[in-house]
């Protein structure tokens, strides 16, 4: 120790203190950055999982190693700077002691051999990793650089500290051997070469710690003052970013969206309020805190932007750079949050204010006015108004998860995305105009095409055997092994429905007992949700919830089983539907059939022999990673299967997820074009893929290159086609006796059960009607005409009104004279589990087995005046508020012949179907918004103004024209009496404007057999 080296010594550790205080300020600021996001509590638990996958995916670099050459370099680097700050720090010590090391284990031959070892990974890896780095540099080609946009100069920099400390730990150990000796071959074998190349010299070895002192210093001053430098912090942030990722298995936050969520709990849309609530993320402080962490952790490596197929087809979408301006635009805005300042939705200072709600301007000085200027910027808007991201950018991504799938620090970005256009579509009303359409057509119809639900069935009466749909052929779910969700794309899609014929035939063949839903399935909101529609998706979702649990009423949980062919539906039903109450085993189309020709169920007996390459759905693969199944059911089918150069985890999106389906492609590549391109370079014979979605846009981009004549006879088919072509078809005949189910008769017993347990549900929650004031007051009413319909005249009762005065108690309803069955019985638990008793048929069966033939003739006979019987359908009805296949208000039952018109019968004291009585018909999902759905007519009097006519004779209707009400038929509406049945709307035909729950519209003049009614149901008011 000399003079030289106190000089060394006193001033690194001057120089340390202040930089140490730099950084420590640098990182408690970061902190409170991070904590201004709302809460996100589902974050820390379960912590004993959470941490076990922290400690792997940085210990291993599960991650990073998806990149060969750049994983085993991080790899280095990363143990380098950690095992070396220990070493580093050493330097403080041997500024001042050349000899000196530290005390306990520093001179232990474990640590002497730790030194060596990070030194030279140290040097190796930093070297390769800025050779990779130039060697990609966004110089020659900008979209084939992923570190285009990246700061080059914060990257440059870190470079060069880390190579400084790699060389200043390799020097410092070789320049004691070289002074003091004491050098051991097993632990120092590098560096006492390098010591025979350096002098003896106490005041070499002193500089040298001095300058590894210094350059670790400069590194924590500088990251310190410069927080947004995520490729220096994520060493620090990295940690905590991945333990508290969404999913706490160690998955990544693909498969089910993140649910809406304010104040750190989710958001219910029939208890959400707008103005109390942030409804997406419309602001930066809208985002949680683990959002703000993504955005300080990002390490701008660019792997996400390599992999998006936006990116790659020259969109302005970046993952990196979104979440690149999200990190500096909070970081700018922070002071002005930091000072409690906040904004209304109107631009108005709501935060800094006085006790009397004025802007307190002092406060306001007080913040710098880079912050206040950010403060005022939009979060999504464009170039011209400021904004931070560009609607062109937020409506670009195709919500794929490659992003997410390649992030070695695990970022959220589609979360992101999906909560900014949650706020746009929500509040804003700022969505492309394509996704008007789909929305509309997704409230009003059910499906994205606008077709009606009737026509759901279409695909059926294509088949050569039949096929069971709940409601018509099946009234329960028993003896069923699953429900084969169709999908809006396998019902209407021509190219999708092949793949629906080819999973039907192939279940049959195989002797799998399954049904449809037919009319009754609705979509399953994936595009509403991924499009910030997160209202109509819940709305859907609970709507189809209600469905299935009707179906699946008194089935076992672990039965309760449903096969899908759309990806999209796959990862809907299995993922996010359990976020909203519906729990079922949810398994993909290519999972089963792989699964039945393992069995030896499905039996190939005949090789397709072609070479084809598989498209692996990002639902389906990356969300879900079923990449197996549909491979093995190929590689069943006899094909040779070559695949693309970008498949499995990072195979390329065909450019129809986060509803870009529905929406035009006016920038760039088309991203379904450079996929086809890709799976055209294989030479292929076909193009497979599992998922409708991915075969609509396969199929339009292999015709746009066949147009100029090459590549002729390439096809795109699903999977099951290929297997369909591998085995030998089976007679129809046989088909449909290997599906059909012989229902199996309840015990008295099971019969006693149900009827006890549906009396004490009904009697829990089931209340009294009140009586609107309307009804009350109203005079008697007139007895209706025979086949009067839905015509009802001034002011309706509304469904579920008490009886009017006019009714007098001597007319009590009569029990009916059989017990009707299945899920009509009365005392029965109501469809949906929801214990609703009723009496005759249940909404959506089958008609009740028959009584002796007497009783039916009388049951067919209609009274003038009958009492109100309460019909509530346990799933959410449509259109007209009738839910297709349920009976319709003053119709019969299919199945019931009509033995006598209803004008020659006599008056009898027994209810029936058909009966025009005051019926009730209403949805047990509650009502969003109004309280009256969307779609819905409210019930009420007519449309003020509408034509009046004088009622005349309604002539009996004979078979071939079974007519409906005819506008000469109908009162006028201020002349309509309170008792007669209220009138339904039709639902809006193709084009028409949604009604929105509003009445008022007047409805179009019904056609018949149309109104979306299920086949054989009679319209109301037609007489059979």
């Amino acid at each position: 120790m000399n003079a030289v080296t106190l000089s060394f010594g006193f001033v690194g550790a001057v120089i340390s203190i202040y930089c140490w205080y730099i950084f420590i300020r640098g990182g408690l600021r970061m902190f409170h950055i991070v904590r201004l996001g709302q809460p996100a509590p589902d974050r820390w638990r379960p912590v004993v999982p959470r941490l076990k996958q922290m400690v792997v995916e940085f210990a291993a670099h599960t991650k990073m190693v998806k990149f060969r050459t750049v994983g085993w370099a991080h790899w280095l680097v990363m143990w380098g700077f950690l095992g070396g700050a220990l070493v580093a720090m050493e330097a403080n010590i041997q500024t001042f002691n050349p000899e000196g090391h530290w005390p306990i284990f520093g001179n232990w031959a474990i640590y002497h051999l730790m030194d060596e070892v990070l030194g030279i990974a140290t040097v190796i890896g930093i070297i390769a990793l800025v050779t990779i780095r130039q060697l990609n540099h966004p110089r020659k080609a900008d979209r084939q650089s992923r570190f285009a946009g990246s700061n080059f100069k914060a990257a440059y920099f870190v470079e060069a500290i880390v190579l400084i400390e790699g060389l200043g730990m390799i020097l410092v150990k070789a320049g004691k051997i070289a002074t003091y000796g004491h050098a051991n071959p097993y632990t120092d074998f590098f560096t006492m070469q390098v010591a025979k190349l350096l002098p003896a010299s106490p005041e070499m070895v002193s500089t040298f710690a001095f300058v590894k002192l210094m350059s670790a210093m400069v590194w924590v001053y500088v990251v310190g003052s410069r927080i947004n430098w995520g490729v220096a912090w994520h060493r620090f942030t990295a940690f905590p970013n991945i333990y508290f990722k969404r999913m706490d298995d160690g998955s990544v936050a693909l498969g089910p969206a993140k649910p809406m969520m304010s104040g750190g709990k989710v958001l219910v849309m029939e208890e959400a309020d707008p103005d109390v609530d942030a409804f997406g993320a419309g602001n930066v402080e809208d985002f949680s805190w683990k959002g703000w962490l993504d955005f300080t952790t990002c390490t701008e490596c660019g792997r996400c932007q390599s992999q998006c197929p936006a990116w790659n087809t020259g969109k302005p979408l970046s993952p990196k750079l979104l979440i690149m301006s999200l990190r500096d635009h909070g970081q700018a805005k922070a002071p002005y949050l930091l000072a409690g300042g906040k904004k209304d939705p109107a631009g108005d200072e709501i935060g800094l204010v006085d006790s009397e709600g004025n802007v307190d301007q002092t406060k306001l000085d007080a913040i710098p006015q880079a912050a206040r200027d950010e403060a005022d910027r939009k979060l999504v808007a464009d170039a011209v108004e400021g904004g931070i991201i560009d609607p062109e950018v937020l409506w670009s991504c195709t919500t794929c998860g490659a992003c997410v799938e390649q992030c070695p620090v695990d970022i959220e970005h589609v979360d992101h995305i999906i909560d900014m256009r949650r706020y746009q579509v929500l509040i804003e009303s700022e969505f492309p105009s394509e996704l008007a359409g789909l929305f509309k057509n997704l409230e009003n119809k059910g499906n994205p095409w606008g077709q009606n639900s009737k026509d759901r069935l279409n695909w059926i009466n294509e088949m050569d055997f039949d096929i069971p749909v709940f409601g018509q052929d099946a009234d329960s779910f028993q003896d069923y092994e699953y429900l084969f969700w169709v999908g809006c794309a396998g019902a209407y899609e021509d190219r999708a429905k092949k793949t629906t014929k080819a999973v039907a035939e192939l279940l049959a063949t195989a002797g799998v007992k399954f049904l449809v839903l037919g009319a009754d399935e609705t979509c399953t909101g994936d595009s509403a949700r991924r499009a910030g529609n997160e209202f109509l998706f819940q709305q859907l979702a609970l709507q189809n919830i209600e469905t299935l649990n009707n179906v699946f009423d008194g089935v076992q949980q672990n039965k309760r089983k449903i096969v899908v062919t759309c990806a999209h539906c796959f990862n809907a039903l299995g993922n996010e539907y359990p976020q909203v109450g519906g729990d079922y085993d949810v398994v993909h189309h290519t999972q089963l059939l792989n699964r039945l020709v393992r069995q030896k169920k499905l039996i190939p007996v005949a090789s397709v022999s072609q070479d084809i390459t598989y498209h692996d759905p990002c639902y389906l693969g990356r969300h879900n990673k079923v990449y197996d199944a549909p491979r093995e059911l190929m590689a069943a089918s006899g094909s040779n299967l070559k695949e693309m150069p970008r498949h499995g985890e990072r195979s390329m999106c065909c450019g129809a997820g986060g509803a870009r389906m529905w929406m035009e492609e006016n920038i760039g590549k088309r991203i379904n074009i450079d996929r086809v391109d890709e799976a055209l370079s294989t030479d292929p014979k076909k193009i497979a893929t599992g998922c409708p979605f991915c075969r609509v846009m396969l199929t339009d981009g292999v015709t746009a290159r066949q147009e100029g004549g090459a590549h002729e006879g390439v096809e795109v088919v699903d999977v099951a086609q290929l297997m369909l072509e591998s085995i030998t078809r089976v007679e129809p005949s046989v088909l449909a006796e290997n599906i059909k189910v012989v229902p199996r008769e309840r015990t008295p017993e099971e019969e006693l059960e149900t009827e006890t347990a549906a009396e004490v549900e009904e009697a829990e929650r089931i209340a009294p009607v009140e009586e609107p004031a309307e009804a009350k007051s109203a005079p008697a009413a007139p007895a209706p005409k025979a086949g009067g319909g839905l015509k009802m005249k001034g002011l309706a009762k509304p469904p579920g009104a008490a009886k009017p005065a006019s009714q007098s108690a001597a007319e009590p309803a009569a029990e009916p004279a059989a017990k009707p069955k299945g899920l009509g019985m009365a005392g029965g638990k109501a469809p949906g589990g929801k214990g609703l008793q009723m009496k005759g048929k249940a909404p959506g069966a089958k008609a009740a087995a028959a009584a002796p033939a007497a009783s039916e003739e009388s049951a067919t006979a209609q009274a003038p005046e009958s009492t109100a019987t309460e019909s509530t359908p346990s799933v959410k009805p449509k259109g007209l508020a009738v839910k297709s296949g349920f009976k319709k208000p003053g119709a019969k039952a299919p199945s019931k012949p009509a033995d006598a018109p209803a004008a020659e019968a006599p008056a009898p004291e027994t209810p029936t179907e058909s009966a025009p009585a005051a019926t009730e018909s209403k949805p047990t999902v509650q009502p969003k918004g109004l309280a009256v759905k969307s779609g819905f007519k409210k019930p009420g009097a007519r449309k003020p103004g509408a034509p009046a006519a004088a009622p005349e004779p309604e002539p009996e209707a004979t078979e071939p024209e079974k007519a409906g009400p005819t506008p000469e038929a109908e009162a006028p509406a201020t002349e309509m009496p309170a008792t007669e049945v209220p009138a339904t709307e039709a639902p809006a035909a193709e084009g028409d404007t949604a009604s929105n729950g509003s009445d008022d519209r007047t409805p179009p003049k019904p056609k018949a057999g149309g109104l979306g009614f299920a086949p054989g149901a009679k319209v109301p008011g037609r007489r059979k």
